[in-house]
């Protein structure tokens, strides 16, 4: 793998469409969603889609060879971020997507992602205060492996402190053995709160308190 012919570029409106086939292609515990999703845009509309479109400034594309194949996006400020989402993003996905139900033995296709999105967890309880920011990560399988991630991740906690957060946290699927032991070589550590949703891990470090994949070399922003 020619590690030089990925690069890190900010993401814009028009790849939208890419991204949104990434995020399909590992909504599923890092692997390939789309056997089970019956509408092969939603969890791009629903994850992705808003970071490009209300905080640009800290959504970015990794591009190889054939195109995008993954992308880090991050919100400084979860709280500002969730009110934008709750008012300008998700009441149009609202609106022509039905609600399931809370029955989740009923759900079929992409109906749990539509319950999430009648549903969402936009609360910031006090278990996060220390690490108001967070961010997202996805990358294809031939990405892997190889440095690519942890350069994608080190430049973004390196944009959130320089913009003055005092921590990152992320939502992992406790079915993502990979994607927690990838974290915690960054530094972060599950946090336990009965204010946190039982389906989720969560996951946070503050910046500079061990700076875990400092020394990693810069992703190439054009």
């Amino acid at each position: 793998m020619d590690i030089d012919a990925y690069s890190l570029r900010p993401a814009t409106p028009e790849d939208l469409p890419a991204l949104y086939r990434v995020c399909l292609q590992t909504g599923e515990a890092g692997k390939d969603a789309s056997h089970i999703q019956d509408d092969p845009e939603l969890l791009g509309q629903v994850f992705v889609g808003p970071y490009v479109t209300l905080e640009p400034e800290l959504a970015f594309a990794l591009v190889g060879p054939q195109g995008v194949v993954g992308y880090v996006l991050g919100a400084l400020d979860t709280r500002r971020f969730n009110r934008k989402l709750k008012d300008e993003w998700l009441p149009k996905l609202q609106q022509v997507e039905r609600d399931p139900g809370e029955n989740p033995e009923a759900w079929k296709g992409s109906d749990w992602v539509r319950r999430a999105l009648h549903h969402p967890f936009l609360d910031v309880p006090p278990a996060l205060a220390n690490y108001p920011s967070h961010a997202h990560i996805d990358l294809l399988a031939d990405a892997r492996g190889h440095g690519i991630g942890r350069h994608m991740m080190q430049m973004m906690m390196e944009r959130l402190a320089g913009r003055g957060s005092p921590g990152l946290h992320m939502q992992v699927n406790p079915k993502n053995a990979g994607a927690q032991a990838f974290y915690r070589s960054l530094g972060f550590a599950p946090i336990a709160s009965p204010d946190l949703p039982e389906d989720t891990l969560f996951m946070a470090r503050r910046f500079g308190d061990d700076e875990s994949g400092e020394g990693a070399g810069k992703s190439r922003i054009s």
